[in-house]
């Protein structure tokens, strides 16, 4: 096959080609710039083209192969290694300023919403609060353990309930 021959034939199936590109690419610009490199790479690669051979599937291979080659190739340039030492990090003072105006409203707050709860579950939730464990609690108030805990869960739902409002 003569050289004008196989670019006549390379011309004549390139409309195929189009849909495909853009198929795979997803985007005009960049499904035009496939068909043109897949075309270039068909023609530079003529003498590996034999006579008979569906000239579409050729064409899509060389296509198909060129796109997986260039996402490879973006895939590997998107990985960034960073070598630089750290070593600023060590030296770096981090001075941050709490507000404690605000912490201490806060706190007034919480120990506000403390003192307005129901006795029963107050004194329990009190305890606990300081560090007892629910059955030291349940032996100094000589309740049962089950009531203990109730008590005291109920006293958070009452906090919270009391703090997301304010």
């Amino acid at each position: 096959m003569s050289a004008k021959e196989f670019e006549s034939l390379l011309v004549e199936n390139v409309d195929f080609l189009k849909p495909f590109a853009f198929t795979l690419t997803r985007d005009i610009e960049t499904a035009k710039d496939l068909t043109q490199e897949t075309l270039y790479r068909a023609l530079a690669n003529r003498e590996k083209y034999h006579v008979g051979t569906n000239v579409k599937g050729w064409m899509y291979t060389i296509m198909r192969n060129i796109f997986i080659n260039n996402y490879r190739r973006k895939a590997r340039q998107n990985v960034i290694f960073d070598n630089t030492p750290n070593d600023f990090l060590i030296d770096y003072n981090q001075s941050t300023v709490t507000n404690l105006a605000e912490s201490r409203i806060k706190l007034k707050e919480i120990e506000s919403a403390v003192e307005r709860l129901p006795e029963t579950f107050k004194l329990p939730f009190v305890l606990y609060f300081e560090g007892y464990k629910y059955n030291e609690i349940s032996d100094y108030l000589s309740e049962p353990l089950g009531t203990i805990k109730s008590r005291i869960h109920f006293a958070r739902k009452l906090l919270k309930s009391e703090l997301t409002r304010h």
